[in-house]
């Protein structure tokens, strides 16, 4: 029997290093492929670049865009195991969860823009070469709800 427990506890360690190492190493310099984004809506930015920091469950990401709106810089600061993160958005606070769905990050947010609720679900995706990043954002609101999808590819 405690033969049997022990081999059970290696192969559940095994299982679970195995899980473990499927998920996706977001890091590094990554710029946004125009071409190949859909921005719904929204006006395009001109440019964007993210700088990407991830060791999980720490993901920080600092997003540079230029567009109609001017320059902005934001960063963003997740944990992938579940915990609540607050980041600020144009002075709104944000708050989110991330969690994994295989190796799919999903990252669910809301907040609280002038009295108004939005809520976001973000899902980063790697390529099978981890040389483009997919970030599908649907935004809900109460003018409606709609899809962004920023593709990304690494320098």
């Amino acid at each position: 029997m405690k033969k049997l427990m022990s081999t059970l506890f290696v192969i559940a360690a095994a299982a679970n290093m195995a899980v473990a190492g499927d998920k996706p190493d977001f890091s590094g310099n990554w710029k946004m492929d125009a071409d190949k984004s859909v921005f719904g809506p929204m006006p395009p930015p001109t440019s964007m670049s993210c700088k990407i920091e991830h060791k999980d469950p720490d993901l920080n990401i600092v997003q540079s865009q230029s567009g109609a709106q001017g320059d902005q810089t934001m960063t963003f600061k997740y944990s992938t195991d579940g915990k609540e993160t607050t980041n600020s958005l144009m002075g709104n606070d944000v708050k989110s969860k991330a969690a994994w769905d295989g190796k799919t990050l999903v990252v669910n947010s809301s907040l609280d823009a002038g009295g108004t609720q939005v809520k976001l679900t973000s899902k980063y995706s790697l390529s099978d070469d981890g040389k483009t990043l997919t970030q599908a954002l649907s935004i809900s609101a109460p003018q409606g709800d709609f899809d962004l999808t920023y593709v990304l590819v690494k320098q």
